[in-house]
């Protein structure tokens, strides 16, 4: 029973943000299994090993993680971290010439020169809130061009939808320390930080709140938790609202300074510093994993792809990231020999699109594949804004209205039937490619340890692996090939059935993504063995080089 149900139960309203969507836990590898030999709706990679890649040579394959940072020291990923060979760790130079310095494993784009790092930040509404307030704050509507007045009416609905959302986030700060402290008390007067049902029998308190925390985690017990289930949940609640109070919804907040550019510059390339896993690398710690996590020693767990070199760019906060950092991640990704980007991240609002849109044009035009997560709001993306994503706002007479080289990703559950789905996975039938593996997907996380996550931010990945693991193979094949083979090798029961996520509706799965299906690996191989490839391979590509490329070189040179 989860702690939010149990609240309700107890007459108590305090919304809870848990993170397992099921009880029973499927296999840690299930990502990786199949469908018909072990029962579970995995990519098949593992059956791609064992029948179709022995005896094959590969190259190695750069995929570049954009995201809140990666622990390059970890047990199952040291190995397969990106090394920039252009580069002396530690001398403070910029040794390859691309711009950047030290930037031995990647680069971080929300951190300052002096190494202080951004780790929280404002969502895009409050952001673009607080441009429109030194515009309108003391504006007479009835005075304002059509244009403005219309800017003017969303300024005002953005003010109140920020307003609510702090205060209700403040409110429930208020109460989920509250009772971290009443459990915290009845651990201090029991003089135990596990507390079982037994310690609590004629356990009687006079204090309110410790008496209504004894209920809590008596009913919390009962169910098969234990105390520190309970004190794990409620301290996500604290982090969770304390992020939304006092960083997300906060108009005041400036973190920027802390970077140090000239932030209204989207041209401007050259900042942050070498800290790729910053204060806070559980997600990107995580996503890396997925991907390429050292497969077959023996520790942790297996990633998809087994020879990729994992690149940390990172450029994600906790809050919604900036549309400059993302457009200079792509870049700085591109120009140091990444084929394949994972980007699990997105937002509702988007600031700088223009500069996005650059920089994921000049990925298609440098044949780099960019794998994006649908998002976790269960919604329909063909009715709602999801940003970053593959639809270019400036449209040339002759140019492409969408990127070619772009894989959008819903969340699959390992249950079968009805809930295939994963209940919070965003869908959409023009705007999501396919699903991939989603929920309770075990992978790494810092200081060696290994977590279950869930999230369209866990789906990405595994096909950023996927990816990575076909132009491993056959790296003669472009990135809108590969994007090809895997739209027309999904996979899924003949007119399937399944609840739509948000609402629960049954729906065919046909009405969740383009192709109707989810990501397999094994078909997608025995189709890139037919499928002749369009460009030419030198030797060394793909392997991750010295990083400076020439590009950057030129745009070195020509800054002041």
């Amino acid at each position: 029973m989860k702690l939010k149900s149990l609240l309700f139960a107890l007459a108590i309203s305090i919304p809870f943000i848990g993170s397992a969507q099921y009880s029973a836990p499927p296999p840690d590898n299930w990502q990786h299994l199949d469908k018909l030999k072990d029962g579970y709706m995995g990519v098949s990679d593992d059956k791609v090993y064992a029948e179709l890649l022995k005896g094959k040579k590969s190259k190695t394959v750069v995929v570049a993680v954009l995201d809140s940072g990666v622990d390059a020291e970890h047990e199952d990923l040291k190995d397969i971290m990106w090394v920039n060979k252009g580069e002396i760790p530690g001398n403070n130079k910029d040794d390859d010439g691309n711009g950047y310095v030290d930037d031995v494993h990647g680069w971080n784009f929300i951190g300052g020169k002096d190494g202080k790092n951004v780790e929280h930040d404002q969502l895009e509404i409050t952001r673009i809130y607080v441009e429109y307030k030194k515009q309108f704050a003391n504006t007479d509507p009835s005075k304002l061009s059509g244009k403005e007045r219309k800017q003017y009416e969303e300024y005002k609905e953005m003010e109140k939808t920020i307003n609510q959302e702090r205060e209700e986030a403040t409110a429930n700060l208020t109460l989920y320390s509250s009772m971290l402290n009443a459990v915290e008390s009845v651990e201090n007067a029991l003089g135990k930080e596990e507390v079982t049902s037994k310690d609590l029998e004629g356990f009687n308190p006079d204090d309110a709140g410790l008496s209504r925390a004894v209920q809590i985690m008596k009913a919390m017990l009962a169910e098969g938790g234990s105390s520190k289930d309970i004190k794990d949940q409620i301290k996500e609640g604290v982090d969770y609202y304390n992020s939304q109070a006092n960083y997300n919804y906060n108009p005041d907040l400036n973190v920027r300074q802390i970077v140090g550019d000239n932030y209204n510059d989207s041209s401007e390339r050259y900042y942050g510093n070498n800290d790729v896993e910053g204060p806070d690398a559980s997600h990107g710690t995580h996503v890396a994993g997925i991907i390429a996590a050292k497969r077959n020693n023996g520790i942790g767990m297996d990633g998809i792809a087994d020879n990729v070199r994992i690149m940390s760019v990172r450029c994600v906060p906790d809050g919604d990231e900036r549309d400059k950092d993302v457009a200079n991640a792509i870049i700085y990704a591109v120009d140091n020999g990444a084929s394949v980007i994972n980007m699990s991240f997105g937002k509702g609002y988007a600031w700088d699109k223009k500069a996005v849109d650059k920089a994921v044009k000049y990925a298609m035009k440098k044949d780099v594949l960019l794998v994006h997560a649908a998002g976790n709001s269960g919604q329909d993306n063909d009715n709602t804004s999801n940003f970053p994503n593959d639809k270019f706002e400036k449209k040339g007479l002759f140019g492409p209205k969408r990127a070619k080289n772009w894989i959008e990703v819903g969340a699959l559950s390992w249950k079968d039937g009805e809930d295939m789905a994963a209940t919070f996975s965003n869908y959409g039938k023009e705007n999501v490619d396919f699903f991939s593996p989603g929920v309770a997907i075990y992978s790494t996380t810092p200081n060696n340890n290994y977590a279950h996550f869930d999230g369209t931010s866990m789906a990405s990945p595994v096909v950023a692996g996927v990816a990575a693991l076909i132009r491993s193979y056959y790296p003669e094949l472009t990135a809108v090939q590969v994007k090809d083979i895997l739209m027309n090798t999904t996979v899924m029961t003949p007119n399937a059935k399944v609840k739509r996520p948000g609402d629960g509706e049954l729906v065919p799965f046909s009405d969740l993504c383009v192709t109707g299906g989810a990501v397999n690996v094994y078909e997608a191989m025995k189709l890139a063995a037919k499928t002749k490839g369009k460009k030419k391979v030198q030797a060394g590509t793909g392997s991750g080089g010295n990083g400076g490329s020439d590009k950057a070189k030129e745009d070195k040179k020509g800054r002041a």
